[in-house]
């Protein structure tokens, strides 16, 4: 029987651990002291386990699409909620096509339900081990108790993650020990996160915290309807996050990129403008005429000209293109995902390294990147399950 061990007691590398379980002695070492705590503090938000989304649908949310492509279609996200399904986990369809827990089950028992059934199948879990790097033959060192101790097994399966919530165990730390065996990887990037803008003092005084509802958000081809928030800082939220791979790619061309916004999304401007046709208005009047309010305004304000506030005529088309200077994201440890780390290059289409054939990436370490929505989850997931199967 073949020995694999895992490394990294996240999302990932459960699945693939409950699927080597049927044919292989099973080891996962955790550097903490239990399993999943991603998993877990992604839970506190509303625990979205992955998306209904399936086929085209599913796909056209992950880049690269040719990488995902062959990898989705062998374990998607109805698979996922298979897998769930045969633990006890029953799931429902929330909003936007997000795959929750059924109403009363929390995370916890989730990853309790998980841990049971790989228990039952005998794999062994080896907890406070820290991978600290490789050894001349390529084998995987771990540190227990101030111990270095070199693994040996058949195969090895990597599931770090990537660079963000340190807390949880992701720190990115181990690309210097994979680019000293010869392992191209990639820095990483904030993705799912805010952005920095150069708000005016009195405006971020007055309105920091308030939401920017029923928007859209435009940016090179990039273009979202959804809310944001206003933070100190600059803009979160579910309308921001998506645009990061356009914003980020500005940014990487010394481009400065402009979030273009739109606040009054379902009306055109022709409408718009018929409401100040042939009356006379005045600004204290926009408010009303348009329903924007106040926080709406003094952004309208802060990034206007004085001829246009004043101008009816050009107010009107203003408010659904206002443009937002970026100046930067926000720091990888604020971001809900990255990209970076593994170079794909470096992996062949089962996930192994080309240039040490017992060892897989999975998760978070490769690079590639999804939106929030249970997508992020399933790509784990999806990456686990082929590397897994490939070994059995």
């Amino acid at each position: 029987m073949k020995k694999i061990i895992l490394i990294g007691g996240g999302s990932a590398n459960l699945i693939a651990a409950d699927l080597l379980s049927k044919s292989a002695e099973v080891h996962i070492f955790e550097k903490g002291k239990t399993l999943g705590r991603k998993f877990l503090v992604a839970g506190n938000g509303g625990f979205n386990l992955t998306n209904s989304a399936t086929g085209d649908d599913l796909l056209k949310h992950y880049s690269p699409t040719d990488f995902f492509q062959p990898i989705l279609k062998k374990f998607d996200s109805e698979a996922t909620r298979k897998w769930l399904a045969d633990m006890g986990i029953s799931t429902f369809v929330g909003s936007s096509g997000r795959v929750f827990p059924k109403a009363g089950i929390k995370p916890i028992q989730v990853l309790q339900a998980i841990k049971k059934r790989l228990i039952a199948r005998g794999v062994e879990f080896h907890f406070h081990h820290e991978f600290i790097g490789f050894d001349d033959a390529f084998q995987p060192v771990v540190k227990f108790q101030n111990q270095a101790i070199t693994l040996e097994a058949d195969h090895f399966i990597f599931a770090l993650g990537g660079a963000s919530w340190s807390v949880t165990g992701s720190d990115g730390n181990w690309l210097s020990a994979f680019e000293k065996i010869g392992v191209k990887t990639i820095p990483f990037q904030s993705s799912n996160c805010g952005i920095n803008v150069d708000w005016n003092a009195d405006f971020i005084l007055q309105h920091e915290g308030m939401p920017l509802k029923n928007i859209q958000i435009s940016t090179g081809n990039f273009s979202k309807k959804g809310e944001a928030i206003i933070t100190k800082y600059g803009l979160e939220g579910n309308v921001i996050y998506p645009s990061i791979p356009t914003i980020r790619q500005f940014l990487k061309d010394k481009k400065t990129p402009i979030l273009y916004l739109d606040l009054k999304p379902n009306n055109t401007i022709e409408s718009l403008l018929n409401k100040i046709k042939n009356r006379k208005i005045l600004p204290k009047n926009y408010g009303y005429i348009f329903n924007l309010n106040k926080t709406e305004l003094a952004l309208i304000k802060a990034f206007s000209n004085k001829e246009t506030y004043l101008s009816p005529e050009l107010f009107t088309p203003f408010l659904k293109k206002i443009p937002i200077p970026v100046q930067s994201l926000r720091p990888l440890e604020e971001a809900i995902s990255t990209v970076g780390g593994i170079d794909l290059q470096e992996v062949t289409s089962n996930l192994t390294l080309k240039k040490h054939p017992h060892i897989s990436i999975i998760g978070e370490m490769l690079d590639w990147d999804a939106p929030t929505g249970g997508f992020l989850l399933q790509g784990c997931f999806s990456t686990a399950w082929e590397a897994a199967r490939n070994l059995q």
